[in-house]
């Protein structure tokens, strides 16, 4: 991130944090559309995901005049997201699952998604998600729905960024296999 946008986000966090309902709406229009991606692809309900959405800006409503900005919000309101769709499918006794077929259309051109070879594929993507470990999972949506960089999901997992790209690399590479054996495109 820049200095200018560092500065930005940590002069509007603080006025939101003062109780300036503007800097608050900015706040929330710009993370809630990314904090709901990600619960959405994990939940595959999308009255879930909203209800975990709303869950999220209600604790950082409550904490938001203890924190101080040191350019890890993103990482923090990941972090509580993370851990709201934790507490919640622990609640449900429900176990998370990536990648709903919607949110896979939403993603795909149009026109795409009319091809039956297209449709295949998002199916073929949806198993493959399903298919890897959590921690796969987890990074994969950190990066492509909830759209963090590489370095700020190894501050959050406190992780080495080389490590990180690796499993990234890893999850991939898994990712691209499995949907191959589901297509029956395995080479021999």
């Amino acid at each position: 991130m820049q200095d200018s946008e560092e500065e930005f986000d940590r002069e509007l966090l603080a006025r939101a944090a003062k109780g300036d309902t503007n800097a608050w709406r900015v706040v929330v229009e710009y993370w809630s559309p990314r904090i709901y991606a990600y619960l959405r692809s994990n939940t595959r309900n999308q009255e879930l995901a909203e209800e975990i959405t709303q869950s999220v800006f209600c604790t950082i409503a409550h904490k938001l005049a203890d924190y101080v900005e040191q350019g890890h919000f993103q990482a923090w309101i990941f972090r509580i997201a993370i851990n709201r769709l934790r507490d919640e499918m622990r609640r449900r006794k429900l176990h998370a699952k990536p990648m709903d077929s919607d949110i896979l259309t939403d993603l795909a051109p149009q026109k795409a998604v009319q091809d039956k070879a297209n449709e295949e594929e998002i199916h073929a993507l949806r198993e493959a998600m399903d298919q890897l470990p959590d921690s796969d999972r987890a990074i994969i949506d950190l990066r492509h729905q909830g759209g963090m960089s590489f370095q700020q999901i190894a501050v959050m997992l406190s992780e080495p960024l080389g490590t990180l790209l690796a499993r990234h690399h890893r999850a991939i590479r898994k990712l691209r296999d499995l949907m191959r054996r589901h297509m029956g495109d395995e080479p021999s």
